[in-house]
């Protein structure tokens, strides 16, 4: 059997990031889960936020906005469906556009192996938020800033 078997059958819908962190995964997941290090940390290189709530439980909502260098303001809308403490995250993510994600916050010998999944509706919507917002490479630097964010690095 080769690889292409092994596929996802939902792999064209779908951004997979992932990173191993020098920390613990119950720091990972504090990071990730309390508005006031998510707000230094969130977001592609220059990004700032405002967060208006987050509510971290089933059915509680995470409203905020990003606001880009260019000074463009990009509201966004979480509503978690899953919260394990501090193994996963499951939420969806809109208003527009409207994706799935999961995030796993896996034990690797005290480091923290972060997987992130989105998942979109069609191939197309995939295809059109890493063409016009630049999703993968925003999803690295989002990664490498929390990364700096841990070590208590400059954010770039």
């Amino acid at each position: 059997m080769n690889a292409a078997n092994h596929r996802s059958p939902t792999a064209d819908r779908e951004i997979v990031l992932s990173r191993l962190y020098d920390a613990p995964r119950a720091l990972v997941f504090e990071a990730w889960t309390t508005p006031e290090h998510v707000a230094q940390w969130f977001g592609p290189n220059g990004f700032t936020n405002t967060i208006h709530e987050m509510d971290v439980r089933p059915g509680g909502a995470w409203r905020f906005i990003m606001h880009g260098p260019d000074g463009v303001d990009y509201p966004n809308e979480i509503i978690f469906h899953e919260v394990v403490k501090p193994e996963r995250l499951v939420y969806s993510h809109g208003p527009a556009p409207v994706f799935h994600v999961t995030v796993l916050f896996e034990d690797e010998h005290g480091k923290t192996r972060l997987r992130m999944r989105s998942l979109f509706p069609t191939a197309a919507e995939k295809d059109r938020v890493v063409d016009e917002f630049g999703a993968i490479e925003g999803g690295k630097q989002t990664m490498e800033r929390l990364a700096a964010f841990l070590a208590n690095e400059e954010i770039p």
